[in-house]
This record gives structure tokens, C-alpha cells and sequence, in this order.
């Protein structure tokens, strides 16, 4: 049986129904199983920039707060133009959600890379590796090798692709063919990846080849989110829970983007490997 294929109109009128409801959603996260697994969440703040335009690093920081992820990969947290210079508070981020910023090898005042931050709140960094993506407009990503909770090993990808249809093929061929020279082991993917279509022009088909093509998450714009610009993929899809918007009322305001999470179950995995080398 064919299945219909969500389309800009659709996913409109879908948010226009849900947007009553939405004003009276909680302001804590809502991922399910909360005690169990991993929670990773991707977040484009926009440099800080609310949808009223005002800059506020205060309401980014209450909204990273709010999710509570172990790992979370955010998109412009820092000034795009000149000296690169990160926009949150970093010693607040630790103090109040014991999340630290994965290190970076240059010396700026940049929280990150081309606006891409990884934090992470519990376990080791093994490798980090900074990859200039390809394209007209600066664009970059973060590979980085984590030991999370059990010290499981967990590759995460943050990336940001650029505007251009040309440029976001470049950008996740790159991607894959990197991934093709490391060894395989449970890798996520997640970031604003600026591409919601489907079908046979979609820059998603490339990365399909190792990570699928997960649902679709409208998360942009914000207030009326019918775009699904933010992806969190997994190359193995038994790890990766169901991702969702975080959808509060400080998260509409904060951002032109809602963060998007999910849960991760990596210990699950490990036993499942465990049980069968015991049967052999």
C-alpha cells in the first residue's frame, strides 16, 4: 500500500490544528522512558536571537536547561562575521545543567566550530575533529568520540548545511565518505541540516545510505513549526528512541528553531552483543 507523503500544506494545516493545544504545553522535557538511555538533542538558538529579535542568551541557556540532555549538539552559539565569539555563558551552562563544551584544538574565543557546539555531561572525550564542509558559505561539523554512561563508545556528528541545494549534497557526500574511512561503531547524526523535502532531489537521500531516512520532525519556524530543518539520525536504528520537538512556550520565543531530542539506549545494544557471543 502507498503511504501519502507529507507535503508543505499538509504539515500547515497540521500545525495550525495543534496550535491551540500547544499553548498550554508544559515547560519540562517530555522524552519517554526519562531514566532510561542516553537523551541527545539537536538546537539552532540563532545566535541567540528570539523571534521577537531580541538577543537573549538568558532564555537559550533556560531552554537547554529545560531539556536536560547528556549530550546536546547546538548551531550558531557563536558570531558569524569577524573574530568568531561564543554567545552563552559557559560557566552557568556547568554550573546549573553540568553540561561542558567538547574542546577544540584553535585558540578563539568561539565556542565552537562555524557555530557548531557539542556538550556533553558525563563521561570522556576520546577524539574530536574539526572538518571544513564544502560549499559557497562557511559551513563546518564536529565529528567527536565520546565514552558516555557504562563507557560505551558513541560517535556524534553535529553539523549545520548550508542554504544552497548544490552545497548540501557536497556537504553530506563529504560526510559519508568520512565515515566510510573510521571504523564503524554506534554513530549519531544530528543538526540543523536545512533540507525537509524528500524524493529523488533531496540532499537526505545521501546520508540515507548509512543512516536511513528517519520521520520527519517539523521544528521551523518555532511558533508554527512545519519545517523538518533538524535531524537526529542513528546508523544503527535500534539505539535511537523516538525523536520530538521540544515544544515549550520559552522554546517558541527563544529560537527561530524548537531543539529536537531523543533517547538513545546504547547499554541495550551492548547486552544484546553479550547475550549472543555467551550463546556461541
Amino acid at each position: 500500500m502507498r503511504t501519502k507523503r507529507e507535503t508543505l500544506p499538509t504539515n500547515i494545516l497540521a500545525s495550525i490544528r495543534n496550535r491551540k493545544g500547544r499553548r498550554g504545553s508544559p515547560s519540562g522535557p517530555a522524552a519517554p522512558d526519562e531514566s532510561d538511555g542516553v537523551l541527545i538533542a539537536s538546537y539552532n538558538v540563532h545566535k541567540c536571537v528570539g523571534v521577537d529579535g531580541k538577543f537573549d542568551p538568558y532564555r537559550i541557556k533556560e531552554v537547554i536547561k529545560e531539556i536536560g540532555a547528556d549530550v546536546i549538539a547546538l548551531q550558531e552559539a557563536d558570531t558569524r562575521f569577524g573574530e568568531r565569539r561564543g554567545l552563552l555563558d559557559l560557566d552557568w551552562l556547568e554550573r546549573e545543567t553540568g553540561l561542558l563544551p567538547v574542546p577544540m584544538s584553535s585558540a578563539s574565543k568561539a565556542h565552537g566550530w562555524h557555530g557548531n557546539v557539542i556538550f556533553f555531561r558525563e563521561g570522556l572525550v576520546r577524539d574530536v575533529h574539526q572538518i571544513r564542509l564544502p560549499g559557497l558559505e562557511p559551513r563546518g561539523a564536529l565529528i567527536t568520540e565520546l565514552e558516555v554512561k557504562g563507557g560505551t563508545a558513541l560517535r556524534v556528528i553535529a553539523a549545520h548545511l548550508g542554504l544552497l541545494h548544490r552545497s548540501r549534497h557536497q556537504q553530506t557526500r563529504m560526510i559519508i565518505d568520512l565515515l566510510s574511512s573510521r571504523e564503524e561503531q554506534p554513530t549519531i547524526l544530528m543538526g540543523d541540516l536545512n533540507e525537509w523535502r524528500l524524493g529523488d532531489r533531496s540532499s537526505l537521500n545521501t546520508l540515507a545510505s548509512v543512516f536511513g531516512l528517519p520521520p520527519a520532525v517539523p521544528s521551523f519556524p518555532s511558533r508554527l513549526p512545519v519545517l523538518a530543518l533538524d535531524r537526529i539520525m542513528a546508523n544503527r536504528p535500534e539505539i535511537l528512541g523516538p525523536v520530538m520537538a521540544h515544544d515549550t512556550p520559552l522554546a517558541r520565543l527563544a529560537s527561530d528553531h524548537l531543539p529536537i531530542k531523543a533517547r538513545i539506549r546504547l547499554q541495550a545494544e551492548a547486552a544484546g552483543e553479550d547475550a549472543v557471543s555467551q550463546n556461541i
